[in-house]
């Protein structure tokens, strides 16, 4: 039986694979992407690992929702060719909502 603490980390790999996956990966395993872009994916990344499953998706709508540096990073993401957090929103609300992070 899981523990609440196992349950946790679960669901922190979970989403952290997911964002990996869509997101961060084709980035950093870019031949073409930018040094400062790989650099702010490893600085989102390194912020998110800090967060609970809950912070992690917080932290996720408020890059939606759009905070100075989210904004310009974005418009950087898009700039180089990638995929950006807008762009998987509506699995990513799928998968990791309310019910979800309950559970």
């Amino acid at each position: 039986m899981d523990t609440p603490a196992d349950k946790e980390k679960r669901k922190k790999t979970e989403i952290l694979a997911f964002l990996h996956e869509h997101v961060f990966d084709p980035i950093l395993s870019s031949a073409t992407a930018s040094n400062s872009l790989k650099q702010g994916v490893r600085h989102t990344i390194m912020r998110l690992e800090e967060r609970d499953p809950a912070g992690i998706v917080s932290y996720y709508w408020s890059a939606i929702v759009g905070t100075d540096r989210s904004v310009e990073f974005a418009r950087q993401m898009r700039g180089e060719g990638f995929t950006r957090f807008e762009e998987i929103i509506d699995e990513f609300r799928d998968r990791f909502g309310d019910r979800w992070i309950a559970s």
